[in-house]
């Protein structure tokens, strides 16, 4: 029986994870994709917890010109957001997406918000 995209997408996910890792200075920035909304959230692997956290379905991050737009401005909110609490740089997770659209989009906007991935 042929295995479903997402069974195959979380063995990606898992492959990944082995090797990226958030420290508190350069913590993870993990990148969910549902149907509708974007999730974005930075992570601080050593503690287990999240900094910071954006999706696109809010009322800031919605953008009338589409997903893929409304991701890169998710992008710039989770980069002010890390600018507050004061991190220049992280790693990126992306979840076992193709780093592609709005996965891409996303990195990008975060890149036009200063953080460095």
């Amino acid at each position: 029986m042929k295995e479903s995209r997402n069974k195959l997408r979380l063995k990606r996910k898992r492959r990944v994870r082995a090797k990226v890792f958030g420290t508190a200075k350069k913590p993870r920035i993990s990148v969910f994709r549902s149907l509708r909304k974007t999730y974005v959230q930075v992570i601080d692997d050593e503690k287990g917890i999240t900094l910071a956290a954006v999706e696109t379905g809010k009322s800031s991050a919605k953008s009338k010109k589409g997903k893929i737009e409304a991701a890169r401005e998710a992008g710039k909110q989770i980069a002010e957001k890390c600018a507050k609490i004061k991190i220049s740089q992280a790693v990126f997770d992306r979840g076992g997406y193709k780093y592609h659209g709005r996965v891409k989009a996303l990195a990008e906007g975060a890149r036009e918000g200063g953080l460095k991935i």
